[in-house]
């Protein structure tokens, strides 16, 4: 625990100090902070527009699938704000900077995860968390107790997801030097994906964020508990109360994958 305690103090004080440097231009600051939200927007916005042309997709109402939208990009603005160095490490491996976090007093995950930290992406958590909130009272949902902790779980579970496909695409790095979009296509792509209800894709496609790259788990699963609706997949009901756990585990073999990649690397030489 005091181990912990000491990391925590570190990254906060490191994320502390970004910040600050961050915020000298405050206009320039809240400005951004603002067009994160505005751009974000843009997508539920869209999902209403296809709303009113057809009144429900596979029995979910628009406020139901705003709750599938607001988890999924709430974790992911969390993943940004915690672990944007794992994003933008190809700039570190390619400049030869990352050779500084082999010789640090903490490991080379906890730097790279303290080195990088984007404040402006606050807009798009708070964007995503209104919505949220919107649209699960238009949904009819009464929380309980363990609605708000399935809740609270799922932006946990589904951060350690985002945040471990960030943790895979920095450890190819390690190889291609360049970052590569593969990732990209399960980070953004996979938002995208996760706007709808993950029943209504084909099979093949479902199983794919299912069980290789577990996205429904960060989104579609805890979202069926909290407005009690029926999985039309068949899964228990006991895996939509565990799905966060799913994507704890997903960032655990990340940072494996992390440990695999750092010990084949070598120095670009700059």
């Amino acid at each position: 625990m005091r181990e912990l305690r000491h990391l925590l103090s570190v990254y906060f004080h490191a994320i502390g100090v970004r910040l600050k440097g961050q915020m000298q231009y405050r206009v320039s600051f809240l400005t951004e902070t603002a067009a994160q939200a505005l751009v974000t927007g843009l997508d539920f916005a869209a999902l209403a527009v296809l709303f009113s042309r057809f009144s429900n997709l596979r029995g979910w109402s628009l406020w139901e699938v705003g709750l599938l939208y607001a988890i999924v990009h709430a974790s992911f603005s969390l993943a940004e704000l915690a672990a944007r160095g794992f994003d933008t490490f190809s700039r570190q491996v390619r400049e030869g900077a990352f050779d500084g976090s082999l010789i640090r007093p903490h490991s080379p995950f906890f730097m790279t995860l303290c080195s990088d930290f984007h404040a402006r992406r606050l807009g798009r958590l708070a964007q995503a968390l209104t919505v949220g909130i919107v649209c699960s009272a238009k949904a009819g949902v009464v929380w309980t107790p363990d609605q708000v902790l399935l809740f609270i779980g799922a932006l946990i579970g589904g951060a350690c997801f985002f945040v471990a496909l960030f943790v895979i695409g920095a450890t190819l790095c390690f190889w291609t030097v360049e970052s590569i979009e593969l990732i990209n296509i399960f980070t953004h792509g996979g938002i995208e994906a996760a706007n709808v209800p993950i029943s209504i894709y084909r099979t093949w496609f479902r199983n794919v964020f299912v069980f290789v790259v577990p996205l429904a788990w960060v989104n579609y699963f805890p979202a069926l508990h909290i407005l009690q609706r029926t999985d039309p997949l068949g899964f228990p009901p006991v895996v939509q109360v565990l799905a966060p756990l799913v994507g704890m585990m997903f960032l655990c073999l990340a940072r494996l994958v992390w440990t695999v990649g750092v010990r084949h690397y070598q120095s670009t030489g700059s």
